[in-house]
């Protein structure tokens, strides 16, 4: 059987212990409700662990929110480090198919595929500093990753002035995060797919040696 790309597939273990399980509890229920209508009550009836066992291992549901940013984080990078789109020699074809797998993994429902690190940031940035920095050093580290190919693009096949590998990582990021954003509005990955296609557009024209090898999707 093939394995899920689905970024829902971060969920721990059956057999891992009762930290483990609170992180994966909070990054499926944030996703889907919300930090703040998340209850300590129901992190634990969906991690199968005690309040006593929460109390363990965080102070608060804030110090949770913070480490489950940390975990998200190891756990998403594992699954695109192992994607196929690695494999390609060429920088801005592994660029172009981290795009194609982003679209991908853009299926099921909203709270499958949008972004732990984004939602927890949008909401709890003026309350919580310790999730808002490690929501966004979540964000900030992905971007960082593309940068290294987005640099070695510039290099080879050139780009306007100004085009930064780290710019245009981040702004992928900006794009999909916004993308999410109307996902959950629409109630499907139609926004994502539609920002993927103009981010691609958008690379390509960047690139115009490339672009002329490489057709419009």
């Amino acid at each position: 059987m093939k394995p899920s790309r689905n970024l829902s597939a971060n969920s721990p273990p059956p057999k891992s212990g009762a930290r483990t399980k609170l992180l994966g509890a909070a990054i499926k229920l944030v996703r889907k409700n919300g930090f703040s209508a998340t209850s300590v009550d129901q992190l634990c009836a969906e991690a199968g662990v005690s309040k006593g066992a929460f109390f363990h291992h965080f102070t608060n549901k804030d110090a949770l929110g913070a480490a489950a940013a940390d975990y998200w984080t190891e756990t998403s990078s594992a699954l695109f480090m192992k994607a196929d789109y690695n494999r390609h020699d060429d920088p801005l074809d592994r660029y172009f198919g981290y795009l194609d797998f982003r679209e991908e993994i853009a299926t099921g429902a909203v709270e499958e595929f949008t972004c732990y690190a984004g939602t927890s940031l949008q909401e709890c940035y003026g309350s919580s500093d310790a999730i808002r920095g490690a929501a966004y050093d979540s964000i900030a580290g992905h971007s960082a990753r593309l940068a290294a190919d987005l640099d070695q693009a510039i290099a080879k096949y050139g780009a306007p002035e100004g085009v930064t590998g780290m710019s245009l990582g981040s702004y992928t990021q900006a794009a999909l995060q916004g993308a999410f954003i109307l996902a959950k509005g629409r109630g499907n990955a139609t926004p994502v797919h539609e920002a993927i296609s103009h981010l691609r557009r958008y690379a390509q024209m960047l690139f115009t040696p490339k672009f002329k090898e490489r057709s419009i999707k």
